[in-house]
Order: structure tokens, then C-alpha cells, then sequence
């Protein structure tokens, strides 16, 4: 029981670590602060490109946000085709 209680209190330290706005802040800092640092590495790197446009540095950054947003325009879409009315099975 004591093993379970000190676990219990274990958990609840982690918790409170993301409840409060101060760690927050600075886990989203370190956050933006690895992205910039990754596409500035992106400048260093020798790339081997099979096209011209994967030789841009920030392409597959830039890429990958662009492929994210039309996945959520499409399925914002997708769930407006597919919605139905509230008694549509009554």
C-alpha cells in the first residue's frame, strides 16, 4: 500500500508540472527553439536531392506544414459532406 500511495504521489508531481503556466511557457519555448534550430542545421547539411525543389532548404519543413493543413482542410470537408441531421435516424 505505501509503494502504491508513493507512486500516487509521484504521478501527481508530474501533473502539476504541466498544470502550471511557467513550465508551459518554457516547454513551448524549447519547442520553437528545436524547430528554428532544425531548419537552420537544414542550411549545413549536404543534401543528395532527386529533385530540384528538395534542394531548397526548409522544403521538407515547409512541405510537411502544407500537406498538414490540407489534410485538416479536406477532412473540415469530409465532415461537412458526411454530417447529417440531428433526427435523420429517428
Amino acid at each position: 500500500m505505501q509503494v502504491l500511495q508513493e507512486r500516487i504521489k509521484k504521478m501527481k508531481k508530474e501533473i502539476e508540472f504541466f498544470d502550471k503556466p511557467k513550465n508551459i511557457k518554457i516547454m513551448r519555448r524549447v519547442f520553437h527553439l528545436s524547430l528554428v534550430v532544425l531548419i537552420a542545421l537544414d542550411f549545413f547539411i549536404s543534401k543528395h536531392p532527386q529533385f530540384s525543389m528538395e534542394g531548397i532548404p526548409g522544403f521538407y519543413a515547409t512541405y510537411g506544414f502544407i500537406a498538414c493543413a490540407l489534410i485538416i482542410a479536406v477532412s473540415k470537408a469530409l465532415g461537412l459532406w458526411l454530417k447529417k441531421k440531428e433526427d435523420y435516424y429517428d
